[in-house]
């Protein structure tokens, strides 16, 4: 019977438990502020911005490989032909 009741009462406890977490986070939990909210917005726009200029650096260094490549190309493909005729 003791163990009943020893039982009986952390069952209490423990749903207890839940029950004043909850009323005490609720009282300081707090609506975000004006500041907090424009803070995030300066933030996401800067972020925008960053990718923005990113972007545009990715596409000028992508057309410079490319025309590097063309160039490269076209001295290997030069060379072949050079070793080609000198061997005929």
């Amino acid at each position: 019977m003791k163990h009943v009741a020893i039982l009986a009462a952390a069952i209490f406890a423990v749903s207890a438990l839940p029950a004043i977490g909850q009323t005490a986070s609720g009282t300081k939990s707090q609506p975000p502020s004006d500041e907090i909210v424009h803070m995030r917005q300066e933030i996401a726009a800067a972020r925008k911005t960053y990718d923005t200029k990113v972007g545009e650096a990715k596409k000028v260094y992508d057309e410079a490989k490319a025309a590097a490549a063309k160039e490269r190309d076209a001295a290997i493909s030069a060379a072949r032909a050079n070793a080609h005729q000198k061997k005929s």
